[in-house]
């Protein structure tokens, strides 16, 4: 039984999502090193979790929710810090992988990597390119899907090591120390598929509507709100318009992470510039099947 490392998320009825998140932990760790927590203790989730660790919350409508999910979140990762070495933690539509051309999992590669200390993959955006990609997921996204964006906002400090908590939303940590392991890539599911895309937000749209106030008021993400929804076909036909960048060099962006960072104001929090970059990469054919 392996205790070098730990995957933790949370999750809503994102069933898609969900499934995807368990067959690359799951596979990677093993189940019983896989933790969820259910919230609003949905039996699909539960069914499809089969064999990880699954803790149920209630799932009533309450105000403040990132902060108070980051805080539960941030206190089992120390938890479980306690038997781990290493806990990735992040959204269930965000995974963690090591580029094939390493030669190992990412299990191997966290048996190696020094503790104490938290891990910041480049973040890469898979986008559906609707115009190009007609093969349906069925169970491997990377394959049918291949393009990515380039994506610093999911640049996340997500693999930890030390007792540094996470800010709200997973991007900042209170590490003053920035480390990006050259063959480490945070993939962000989000808008991996047209349908699956708008699955997702109609349910994120019943949760705030549920909720009422503004995004203020509640202090969870826009992105969740109808009125910052705008029109799905049209945000992914947009996509075909991203300068195409050959190659798949990231040093460049790991270097301008390196050279920005530095503390978030009086936070507490450290942080690196995160530009928008309008540009799409193709994927190399060794990450076909990576998730």
């Amino acid at each position: 039984m392996q205790s070098t490392a730990a995957a933790l998320t949370m999750v809503r009825d994102d069933a898609f999502f969900l499934k995807a998140w368990l067959r690359h932990y799951g596979e990677i760790f093993g189940r019983e090193n896989c933790y969820i927590v259910n919230h609003g203790r949905g039996s699909e989730v539960a069914r499809l979790a089969e064999g990880c660790n699954l803790i149920g919350i209630p799932g009533d409508p309450h105000r403040n929710f990132d902060m108070k999910r980051w805080r539960m979140l941030n206190n089992l990762v120390q938890g479980l810090r306690c038997y781990y070495n290493h806990v990735i933690v992040g959204d269930v539509d965000e995974l963690v992988v090591v580029d094939p051309a390493a030669g190992m999992s990412l299990l191997e590669f966290l048996e190696t990597a020094k503790l104490r200390r938290v891990l910041t993959p480049v973040g890469l955006e898979v986008i559906h390119r609707i115009d190009v990609e007609d093969q349906p997921i069925v169970d491997r996204i990377i394959g049918p899907r291949r393009h990515v964006r380039l994506a610093p906002h999911y640049s996340k400090p997500c693999i930890v090591s030390s007792g540094d908590k996470i800010a709200r939303g997973g991007h900042y940590t209170q590490s003053d120390k920035l480390f990006t392991p050259d063959d480490l890539y945070l993939l962000h599911l989000k808008f991996c598929d047209f349908d699956a895309y708008g699955a997702a937000m109609d349910q994120r749209n019943r949760v705030t509507e549920a909720l009422g106030g503004s995004v203020k008021d509640i202090a969870i993400g826009r992105h969740w709100f109808a009125e910052a929804r705008g029109e799905d076909r049209a945000v992914f036909q947009a996509f075909a318009a991203l300068k195409t960048v050959p190659g798949f060099d990231l040093a460049p962006v790991r270097k301008r992470m390196h050279e920005t960072w530095g503390p978030r104001g009086d936070t507490g929090f450290w942080q690196f510039d995160r530009p928008e970059y309008a540009v799409q990469m193709v994927l190399p054919e060794r990450f076909v099947g990576v998730i």
